[in-house]
């Protein structure tokens, strides 16, 4: 088997109003998303998606006419061009799915098989002030989900914990909330400086007593000794790693012991192969790995499959932050993905990612 073409489909979600992105300093006016088209000469066909795959036709000659099967020579050759250009993990996703329908198994049966559904967390979006935020956590557990994320500013941590603490006092102890501070990475443009380790400590001590289950990246990657000093003086777990560039770089902070739980996207990170050596590693010393997964629908289809197959937990990310982030404006191009009555994702039975492609919205939203 040979990949004949590679198609890449460039598409805007008009957003109004704006999703304005805890994380993003600058306003949004549109959504992007790249749907991957990888065409076989045998007929099977593989879809991704996930990131922009900007630049990505500069290097396309270097697969065709190659073997969709041999995924480890194909995931080197990516990880060859994120070197020089931009990281490609939506072609391997692609690639699995022509895998998975050559073999007749969904993606999840050939990295491991552990799970067929996961306990969904509502991952938040958006800075929304305390009352707001506690309604927001009220109306997720009612569509069933067992846990949400909340996201807070570096420059606004006062009105971030009053959040945390409105939300805590809407729903009680029995329900997981978790906090991402998002210092590890930056939005293209954002230079402000993070936060200094000693006012993340007095953070993470607010958030402990809070009972949040972990605080995700508190700090830069950079700084491994100052993540450890945040879990070791305050008890809290503390998890990163989203947006790793390499294997190399997230086998070192495993080996650091750097973090309670290792969250690589495999559109955004390090793939999806890899990402199953990343859970091994972490499993083996007793960490957790649950991979971050904010992009759309079919990035978070591609995470699903390896984090069932992985036995991954003890949740999986689902961007959940309505009216501004729903299922329906994530998933704008495919069938939405949703939990069930019990907050659970389950992994479509189909072979291969088990992706339903709306061609219509395709074809209205391509730019």
């Amino acid at each position: 088997m040979q990949i004949t073409a590679i198609r890449l489909t460039r598409m805007n979600l008009p957003l109004d109003p704006p999703f304005r992105a805890a994380w993003d300093p600058i306003p949004r006016t549109d959504f992007a998303a790249t749907l991957v088209t990888v065409e076989t000469d045998a007929g099977v066909v593989g879809y991704g998606s996930g990131d922009t795959m900007d630049g990505f036709e500069a290097y396309e000659h270097l697969f065709l006419g190659t073997d969709p099967l041999q995924i480890l020579n194909q995931v080197r050759r990516i990880e060859t061009v994120n070197f020089h250009g931009g990281r490609y993990w939506p072609l391997e996703a692609a690639l699995w799915d022509i895998i998975g329908q050559v073999a007749g198994l969904p993606v999840s049966v050939l990295f491991g098989g552990a799970r067929d559904r996961l306990p969904a967390y509502a991952s938040s979006g958006e800075l929304k002030a305390p009352a707001e935020r506690a309604e927001s956590v009220l109306a997720a557990r009612e569509a069933g989900f067992r846990a949400v994320k909340i996201r807070i500013a570096r420059d606004r941590l006062s009105e971030g914990v009053a959040a945390v603490r409105a939300a805590r006092e809407a729903v009680g102890d029995d329900f997981d909330l978790m906090v991402d501070l998002n210092q590890m990475w930056r939005m293209s443009g954002d230079i402000e400086a993070a936060l200094p380790l000693a006012r993340v400590q007095r953070l993470a001590a607010e958030l402990a007593e809070l009972g949040v289950l972990w605080l995700e990246e508190p700090l830069p990657q950079a700084d491994v000794a100052g993540a450890k000093r945040v879990r070791a003086q305050t008890g809290i777990q503390v998890s990163g790693g989203e947006m790793v560039r390499s294997l190399g770089e997230m086998m070192a902070l495993i080996e650091a012991d750097a973090f309670d739980i290792y969250q690589p996207d495999v559109a955004l990170a390090v793939g999806m192969h890899r990402a199953r050596q990343v859970a091994e590693s972490a499993n083996l010393r007793h960490r957790l790995f649950t991979p971050h997964t904010w992009s759309n629908g079919l990035g978070l289809l591609a995470n699903l499959h390896v984090a069932a197959g992985v036995d991954a937990g003890p949740y999986l990310e689902f961007p959940y932050d309505p009216p501004g982030w729903t299922p329906a404006r994530r998933d704008f191009f495919m069938k939405p993905l949703e939990i069930d009555a019990d907050g659970m994702l389950a992994v479509p039975d189909a072979p291969g990612l088990g992706v339903e492609i709306d061609w219509d919205a395709v074809a209205r939203f391509t730019v």
